[in-house]
């Protein structure tokens, strides 16, 4: 068991060779199939949801900026309750642990619930600060009891819940591995070996060929066999649309400049990041209307899957709990049953589908540029087909996509992103080029600035006091880095 906390540091890194090791060696082994309790043969579509919990860790546990400590959004919040919405900081907590009680009482009573929930490191590292003890034991209930976990997939994230397209990609792999090592001093080495699908933040993924070809890489590397993503952020390879059947899941495939070639199965999110979907479960309802489809030769069941965040607004607070223990009860041993996502592959691969049989995606607008070049014609032609289309159309990025296609992750937020990039290079040129232990103290702690100041909530929130803060931790970053190294 790895310890949690390390010199009063999360536990980020420091055993990667014993985490990854684990990861690889559980890679064959089936997670739920042996105890799934679905008879995939007899329904006709299911439906799987997830829950994306997160909060920033911010400069604002003392008056001054720039010596406050680093604390959990939330337990500001709860800290300052008659600022703004805080006052929702109990609710809010109580969403965090919620599942850990839902799940067991729906367990008990001889149902079969499902929930895949995805929690980023900064909360969950937020949660120990404020003590918050109590909500991560009801985690552990449904994560390490054998008769609770069959009904509970956890997703792996990036760390500091950073967005792929625009974080530098050896940071973003640093975020992939600093989640699973974290989760598995957590909840032990054994919980992580079962967390197979990745669930990107803000359902961003790269459409930059060269950027999402490594994010996929990066994942295939760290061990997982499945991608969350966003319906209208991929297209289909040689006509450019949207997938034609997006219930049924695909392979991510991305091309380098170079000609490599990086695949990983992609689960599709349909729809828009609407908390109301998941808060009234709707994808079920959804689900009940479809019927088998054709793959690989096999009529198998569709996946209606969707995701939203599991704490945001009054639907989630307060409509979420009792139409979900309604849905559960209504689903459970019926045709349209309530499933995750690595369940539903697990019984799909057992039924003799083959991954190669998986429809290809490709990041959206990548066809173009394919159309102009080959995988393999290099970087620098890349990089001027890339300025060709922006020119002739201002529509046209290559900055990637998200939940919202009118979000860019990139303009508009130089007043952060500089002094991020300033950090990161540095963090580079000391540390990684050197080859710091990263068992050392000060790894973790330069890792834990350069991971927190990477936040997608520095830049999401705009102008004001997130931006403040999101400098303010890049400058600690910048100054651990030199003052250490």
């Amino acid at each position: 068991m790895l310890p949690e906390c390390v010199d009063g540091l999360p536990n980020l890194s420091g055993s990667e060779e014993l985490v990854g090791r684990a990861i690889a060696d559980a890679r064959a082994r089936p997670v739920f199939l042996g105890d799934s309790r679905i008879d995939f043969g007899r329904i006709r579509s299911a439906c799987a949801i997830a829950l994306h919990m997160h909060q920033p860790l911010i400069p604002a546990g003392g008056p001054e900026l720039r010596t406050a400590a680093l604390i959990g959004n939330l337990q500001w919040m709860a800290e300052h309750p008659d600022v703004g919405d805080n006052h929702n900081a109990p609710a809010i907590r109580r969403c965090y642990a919620r599942m850990g009680e839902f799940v067991p009482a729906l367990l008990a009573e001889g149902h079969e619930p499902r929930v895949m929930l995805e929690y980023s490191g900064t909360l969950l590292h937020g949660l120990r600060l404020m003590g918050a003890d109590d909500v991560i034991e009801s985690l552990r209930r449904i994560t390490c009891v054998p008769e609770h976990r069959r009904a509970v997939e956890w997703l792996g994230a990036p760390w500091g819940h950073a967005v792929a397209p625009s974080t530098p990609v050896q940071h973003y792999r640093l975020h992939v591995r600093a989640w699973q090592h974290h989760f598995a001093a957590m909840f032990g080495i054994e919980a992580l070996t079962r967390v197979r699908g990745f669930s990107p933040s803000e359902m961003a993924l790269p459409n930059h060929p060269e950027v999402a070809y490594e994010f996929v890489r990066t994942l295939v590397d760290c061990g997982y066999r499945w991608v969350l993503v966003q319906e209208h952020t991929v297209e289909e390879p040689g006509t450019g649309a949207a997938p034609r059947h997006p219930h049924l899941p695909h392979r991510l495939v991305c091309r380098s400049a170079a000609g490599a070639t990086a695949s990983i199965v992609a689960i599709v999110k349909t729809q828009g990041s609407d908390s109301k979907l998941v808060g009234q479960m709707q994808p079920w309802y959804e689900a009940r209307g479809l019927a088998r489809a054709e793959l690989g030769g096999r009529a198998v069941p569709p996946l209606v899957t969707q995701i939203a965040d599991g704490e945001n607004g009054g639907v989630m607070m307060n409509e979420f709990p009792p139409k979900y223990f309604e849905v559960v009860r209504e689903a459970s041993g019926s045709d349209v049953p309530l499933m995750n996502a690595t369940e539903y592959l697990e019984h799909l691969f057992a039924q003799g589908v083959r991954e190669d049989d998986l429809p290809e995606l490709q990041p959206v607008l990548q066809g173009r540029i394919w159309a102009r070049m080959q995988p393999g014609d290099g970087s620098e032609r890349l990089e001027r087909v890339i300025d060709e289309l922006a020119r002739e159309d201002p529509g046209f990025h290559a900055e990637g996509g998200s939940w919202t296609a009118d979000r860019s992750w990139v303009r508009g937020y130089a007043d952060v992103l500089g002094p991020m990039e300033e950090a990161g290079a540095l963090f580079d040129d000391k540390v990684t080029r050197a080859q710091r232990p990263t068992g050392e103290r000060r790894y973790r702690n330069a890792l834990l600035h350069l991971l927190a100041a990477q936040t997608s909530c520095y830049r999401y929130w705009g102008q004001g006091a997130w931006t403040d803060y999101g400098r303010e931790v890049c400058r600690r970053a910048r100054d651990i880095v030199a003052c250490d190294y």
